[in-house]
């Protein structure tokens, strides 16, 4: 973190180090807020009512960047902190508040949203309560660590937020224990056999990145050593001893270069074992290639989408759209209830395990196809296609414009938006509300211990 911070309106701000804050509530990503000299402060760790002494970090023209020295008068919902784990990490940024306060919090997230983009009649909304998480520890079935050497020592875990700075992470409590230890696991590996490990200033090929996801059903584990380069001296050999570790049923090599600023690179390849591992929801198969998308949280996605697909209303005369269909978990769930499903996913590896997903439930009435949304939707119209009912999953960017444009012009009857971004949610709001009504915004909690949750937005075609 920046320990020191540019003020040209005098050198005694400048020495002026410390000072004692009153919070006055959360920020979105759940950072203390505050106000100092009629300037608001970002202090993470802090909590509303709490008066704490803050480090000045960095002044902005309109904000300033604080961090938390200690607390003089503490909230009665603080609890304590995991121990052995850096709180500067991110992915715990709500661990110190209580958990039903954290659940009040996503809701307020998604009404203070709506309060400062207005979509129409906005002021009606009803905004439930957040669905908990059955478990709030060791629920995420995914970790994509990072690995660099500094020092003589191998460094594995993530980045404190907004740095360079690779925190080491032998214990990760909202990690679930298998995907945690066969992280671990590796990385004595990699030492073993020496493997070399990827170094951004020297421009050293080797492993950058290791990714191990688990089915919640089968507990199968797949691992992906995400590489800068393709040859990289004993790779072959530290996969077959990692596909040894209990669990591990593949291990695959994903090729990227040090100017891509994403962690997946293009190219994916089998080194051992299984094409797919297999989780199960709703009693239906889904088979995970590595790069296919699924939810983090395998136990609470039951409830994400059993309450999604329960706002849908559907009717089994209609055709929905799965846009950002992903493996086609949403479609394939919605199969037995309409008379044919659509999805329409970008990343080509996801659309051929939902077409594969189709084949393996036994579903006769859904297609897939791969392309942009908002190119591929009008031209399904164009082709007589019937668009009676829509449901979206974005990413936290939200939906494109010409999407939006899309939805306008096709006005399916039935429509449930599913968000990661109340913010996103409320800005695509403005435009949908000028044809639909929101009926209802449900909050489920899928991360538990963070600031980020889902919400299902029902809106319905006013007539």
């Amino acid at each position: 973190m920046r320990k020191n911070f540019k003020n040209n309106k005098s050198k005694k701000n400048v020495k002026e180090k410390d000072v004692i804050i009153t919070i006055k509530r959360l920020g979105i990503n759940g950072e203390g807020i505050g106000y100092y000299r009629k300037k608001i402060i970002f202090i993470p760790g802090a909590l509303p009512d709490e008066v704490v002494v803050a480090k000045i970090v960095k002044e902005y023209p309109h904000y300033i960047d604080g961090e938390l020295v200690r607390i003089k008068e503490k909230s009665p919902d603080r609890v304590e902190f995991p121990k052995d784990v850096d709180p500067e990490i991110g992915g715990l940024e709500l661990a110190h508040l209580k958990y039903e306060k954290q659940l009040e919090f996503k809701k307020n997230n998604v009404e203070e949203a709506l309060r400062k983009y207005y979509p129409r009649h906005y002021s009606k909304y009803k905004v439930k309560n957040t669905i908990p998480a059955p478990d709030q520890w060791h629920y995420r079935n995914k970790a994509s660590y990072q690995i660099e050497r500094k020092h003589g020592k191998n460094l594995l875990g993530l980045y404190a937020p907004n740095s360079h700075r690779l925190i080491d992470l032998p214990v990760m409590p909202t990690q679930n224990k298998d995907t945690q230890k066969t992280e671990r696991e590796i990385k004595k590996l990699i030492e073993k056999h020496r493997v070399f490990i990827a170094d951004r200033r020297k421009k050293l090929d080797g492993i950058k990145t290791i990714v191990v996801r688990q089915s919640e059903a089968t507990k199968e584990i797949q691992v992906t050593l995400i590489t800068i380069g393709h040859k990289i001296k004993n790779l072959l050999v530290l996969a077959q001893d990692i596909l040894k570790l209990p669990n591990v049923v593949s291990v695959y090599q994903n090729e990227t270069n040090w100017q891509n600023p994403q962690v997946w690179g293009n190219k994916t390849e089998k080194l051992f074992g299984k094409n797919q591992i297999t989780e199960i929801i709703l009693d239906k198969k889904f088979e995970l290639s590595p790069r296919a998308f699924f939810q983090l949280n395998p136990v609470q996605t039951v409830t994400l989408y059993s309450e999604a697909l329960k706002y849908l209303d559907l009717t089994p005369d209609q055709t929905l759209i799965d846009a950002y269909s992903g493996v086609g978990t949403l479609g394939i769930l919605a199969s037995d209830r309409v008379k044919q499903v659509v999805g329409i996913e970008t990343i080509p590896e996801a659309v051929k395990d939902a077409q594969h997903n189709v084949q393996l439930n036994h579903v006769k009435n859904a297609d897939y196809f791969q392309g942009n949304v908002e190119k591929v939707l009008p031209q399904l119209q164009r082709n007589g296609l019937p668009i009676d009912a829509l449901i979206v999953d974005p990413p936290r960017t939200g939906l494109a414009k010409s999407l939006i444009k899309t939805i306008l012009q096709v006005k399916p009857s039935t429509f449930v938006y599913i968000s990661c971004n109340p913010s996103t949610l409320a800005q695509d709001l403005v435009l949908l509300s000028e044809a639909y009504d929101v009926r209802l915004i449900q909050n489920v909690d899928m991360l538990p211990q963070t600031p980020r949750c889902e919400c299902i937005a029902k809106l319905v075609l006013r007539k």
